[in-house]
């Protein structure tokens, strides 16, 4: 291979290295939610439900000026052995309470012992020191409802910090 070629390959292997593709900070692709498109019961054989979430994208450290960025994985849990239940809502807030974004149009469903995550980037500041999710689900009568947990975890350097948030029932 010639100096001058050498130099052109090379040059082009830079630049493609360098080039940025825009990724969502929150990796959930809209397809997946798609695929799990549910029709929900228009009788009353259903439960409905709401959770409350605490998430955290973003944690004080050292003073109130100093902050920490945390990526967030959010797990919608069944814990039946064998009956599906039914999202209808992932609500995701700031520390304002202002609606940062649903994640789904419509209901979805979760098979028997599935979980579904949502992840939040830890570049994705737009939560704040105290994001929130907020879910509206449904279920068959006499069974368990959904459960909801957050795992929050980074690293910087050698210093490492995670831990976990378990949903409440609000409704």
């Amino acid at each position: 291979m010639s100096r001058a070629t050498f130099i052109l390959f090379l040059s082009v292997l830079l630049a493609a290295a360098c080039e940025t593709t825009e990724q969502s900070v929150s990796s959930v692709d809209p397809n997946d939610w798609a695929a799990r498109r549910a029709t929900l019961p228009t009788d009353s054989t259903l439960v409905q439900g709401a959770t409350y979430l605490p998430s955290y994208s973003q944690i004080y450290t050292e003073t109130e000026h100093r902050l920490f960025d945390l990526t967030g994985t959010i797990s919608i849990r069944n814990i039946n052995l064998r009956d599906t239940v039914y999202i209808r809502r992932a609500a995701y807030y700031d520390t304002q309470g202002q609606l940062v974004r649903d994640y789904f149009a419509e209901p979805i469903y979760l098979a028997p012992m599935e979980t579904v995550s949502i992840i939040i980037d830890m570049r994705d500041r737009k939560g704040g020191t105290g994001d929130n999710f907020y879910f509206e689900w449904s279920t068959p009568r006499e069974v368990h409802e959904p459960l909801f947990e957050g795992v929050y975890i980074s690293t910087y350097g050698q210093q490492g910090i995670s831990f976990s948030t378990r949903g409440v029932r609000v409704e």
